[in-house]
């Protein structure tokens, strides 16, 4: 980036990267948004329709992101959906700061199933074991189902990750429980 660019004097020089939403950018994944969160100062630019001068890219952009592989009319939605997920890392923003430590993809896994109240609805009840009051079970049981819905709904994150001998052993009596 220019040392005189536009954006840099817009913010009296201080900031830390211009982003610009793109198909074209690399992929937005939950890695990527711990990175973004640790800037202080990021200017989101979005393109309408056939994107934006490559000039201005050029000069001005120091990164590119996508959110997926599909095209939109503009960059507004993807920058919608990069400051909700960078949002969740700024302390205060959320209500209890563990909500974005256990969310899905944290760890490399989906989430694992969540209920409410009441106990019972329309003949389905929530799990016993989350209504114990035993916290190690309760998240033995979270892992259990958290490893089982990715493997489920998303087997590929699993060859990425080196499961312990634990999740492993998880892993093996959900599929004994839920064969395919």
């Amino acid at each position: 980036m220019r040392s005189d660019s536009c954006s840099k004097k817009a913010l009296g020089g201080v900031v830390e990267k211009v982003i610009y939403l793109s198909p074209q950018g690399r992929k937005l994944d939950q890695q990527g948004v711990r990175e973004l969160a640790a800037h202080k100062k990021i200017i989101l630019v979005c393109g309408r329709y056939e994107g934006i001068d490559e000039r201005v890219i050029d000069t001005e952009i120091t990164e590119e992101w996508s959110i997926g592989d599909y095209v939109l009319s503009g960059g507004e939605l993807p920058a919608m959906v990069l400051l909700d997920a960078i949002s969740r890392f700024i302390p205060g923003v959320l209500g209890h700061q563990a909500s974005a430590e256990e969310d899905s993809f944290v760890d490399g896994l989906l989430d694992c199933p969540h209920y409410t109240r009441p106990e019972r609805l329309e003949g389905l009840e929530v799990p016993a074991v989350l209504l114990s009051g035993n916290h190690a079970e309760i998240q033995r049981w979270r892992l259990r189902q958290s490893l089982g819905r990715t493997w489920l709904r998303r087997p590929e994150l699993l060859e990425n990750l080196a499961l312990t001998d634990e999740q492993k052993l998880l892993l093996a009596e959900f599929q004994q429980e839920h064969p395919v």
